[in-house]
């Protein structure tokens, strides 16, 4: 039997930049809502607490760890799958998957309940990147294709945006339980665009390779490559250290605010007419969730313009990227009024967005063409297995730490601040990739 990995690359010409800018918009809009399902619990995780009787800790095994196992673990036979099935097919699975994990979660009884319902969003959830950056990939041309992949990245935000105005507001209104019935039957329909007008490019590609013997590259040996390949591994670990304080700060956000700035927090609530939480949300929402799309669209268009001049500027940006914003977050944990708290906030969640496409963009230029879903796959599970698995773990553990001595609000406060130093090491990461990128791409 032949070996093949690479595919034509991606098509050019008016009806190929519609056909893949609809795609593109389409995968957008399923991956924001992939974040609204995965984020939401966050804006409601004090009321959640109150009513299980949790302690932080638990709190960040609710919100991260449970999420994350599954999650990392079962992107890689969705990527497998992936490279060998029909992406937009593998995709809409997937979204009907998280959609239904997610409504559960609104009649869990207890924190085991809970737990294992989240652990199912992670599965189902699991499907959709790998496939969804190996489309991507496939269907845009190299040039724009950090930008592309920036895009994609801006659904974070987005849902970010969505999900704590929406879920602050719900909240306010019916109860944390009906945050996750809100949340959760929008995919539904979204599983049908994709299974229906998603247009999957390798169909015929993938036919001919069958019929003339071709078979993929094996997993074991695909993932030897990477886990041997300096330049690639140095991406990961630096989105991982990112990815740390991004989740380990952002599952404690509400949290921080209603412990700390209690009375402020209800003050400016009052005079918009809101609850604490409804406030915070939209608060939160507006200000992280604008900010990241601004820098979703900037840091894209910067580094493909920047990748013109240096072929190492998909490394370099994240290093900028991720070496300014933590500085914003420790001071942002300390400042003391509620407005300069969260602009601080948003400055570094415009920074945080600035670095995923490109970075993105590094890892899957290294990569073989038939092997970015297992690309995908990888960075996702060291991203998250890191980053969303234990950052809101840690956190956690360091609030209850420090909590006998300086309070609950206190020591969630230290906890946080001490998270955001794993961005330094993040920055240390990017920065030394920039030195292999050439030497290491794998053809």
């Amino acid at each position: 039997m032949k070996r093949e990995r690479i595919l034509p690359e991606a098509p050019t010409g008016t009806a190929a930049t519609i056909g893949y800018r609809y795609s593109l918009t389409l995968l957008t809009t399923i991956y924001l809502f992939n974040f609204v399902d995965r984020q939401v619990v966050n804006i409601v995780a004090e009321p959640i607490k109150t009513e299980f009787g949790l302690a932080d800790w638990q709190l960040g095994a609710m919100t991260g760890l449970s999420f994350a196992v599954l999650y990392t673990l079962c992107g890689f036979p969705f990527a497998r799958w992936a490279e060998r099935g029909d992406r937009s097919r593998i995709i809409s699975i997937a979204v009907v998957s998280w959609s239904i994990m997610t409504t559960l979660c609104g009649i869990a009884q207890n924190f085991t309940q809970f737990l294992l319902a989240r652990i199912g969003v992670g599965l189902g959830e699991a499907g959709c990147t790998p496939p969804a950056h190996s489309l991507i990939s496939d269907i845009v041309p190299v040039a724009r294709r950090a930008s592309a992949l920036a895009l994609y990245s801006m659904g974070a935000p987005m849902g970010q945006l969505l999900g704590m105005a929406m879920g602050g507001f719900v909240a306010a209104q019916w109860g944390w339980r009906a945050v996750f019935f809100v949340a959760g039957i929008p995919g539904l329909a979204l599983a049908l665009l994709a299974l229906f007008t998603l247009p999957e490019p390798r169909r015929a590609a993938v036919r001919d390779l069958a019929s003339a013997g071709v078979e993929p590259e094996g997993f074991w040996r695909i993932l030897r490559l990477f886990l041997t390949n300096r330049s690639f591994m140095l991406v990961c670990a630096g989105g991982a250290a990112a990815s740390f304080v991004f989740y380990g700060l952002s599952s404690f956000y509400a949290s921080f605010f209603l412990r700390n700035h209690t009375l402020q927090l209800n003050d400016a609530a009052q005079n918009m007419g809101l609850q604490p939480i409804g406030f915070l949300g939209l608060a939160l929402g507006l200000s992280g969730g604008v900010a990241g799309i601004g820098g979703a669209i900037i840091g894209g268009r910067v580094a493909d313009a920047w990748a013109r001049r240096n072929d190492a500027a998909h490394v370099l940006l994240p290093a900028l990227c991720t070496s300014l914003a933590a500085p914003l977050l420790f001071a942002a944990m300390f400042v003391p009024g509620i407005w300069a708290s969260i602009v601080l906030i948003a400055a570094a969640s415009a920074l945080n967005s600035s670095w995923t496409g490109a970075a993105y963009a590094a890892a899957l230029g290294l990569a073989p063409a038939r092997s970015r879903a297992t690309a995908s796959a990888l960075m996702m599970f060291v991203f998250n297995i890191v980053g969303l698995g234990l950052g809101p773990l840690c956190v956690g553990l360091l609030s209850d730490a420090f909590a006998p001595s300086l309070g609950a609000g206190g020591g969630l406060r230290l906890g946080m601040a001490c998270g955001t130093l794993a961005g330094l090491g993040a920055a240390a990461c990017f920065w030394a990739a920039r030195k292999r990128l050439h030497v290491d791409a794998m053809a």
